[in-house]
C-alpha cells in the first residue's frame, strides 16, 4: 500500500510539472532557477532560446514522472525502493 501511496505522489509531482509548463506557457515566463541573488525567469520575447529549452524541460520531465508512476502502478516497471 504504501508504495502506491508514493507512485500517486510522483505522478501528482509530474502533474505539478506539466501545470507549470502550461502557466509559463500562457503568461510566457518561465521560473528556471537563480542567477546569484535573483530570480531568473526567461521570457518568450527577450531570451527565447531559454525560454523554450526550459519550457522543454519542464514537459518531459512531467511527462516522465507521469510514465514512470503509472508503470509502476500497473506492476510494468521495477517498484521504487522506500528506504
Amino acid at each position: 500500500m504504501p508504495s502506491i501511496l508514493v507512485n500517486l505522489f510522483i505522478m501528482l509531482l509530474g502533474c505539478g510539472m506539466l501545470a507549470v509548463a502550461w502557466i509559463g506557457y500562457k503568461s510566457g515566463v518561465l521560473p528556471a532557477g537563480s542567477r546569484g541573488l535573483e530570480p531568473y525567469r526567461p521570457n518568450r520575447d527577450d531570451n527565447p532560446i531559454a525560454f523554450h529549452f526550459f519550457l522543454g524541460l519542464y514537459v518531459c520531465f512531467g511527462l516522465w514522472l507521469i510514465v514512470i508512476g503509472v508503470h509502476a502502478i500497473l506492476g510494468l516497471g521495477a517498484p521504487i525502493p522506500l528506504r
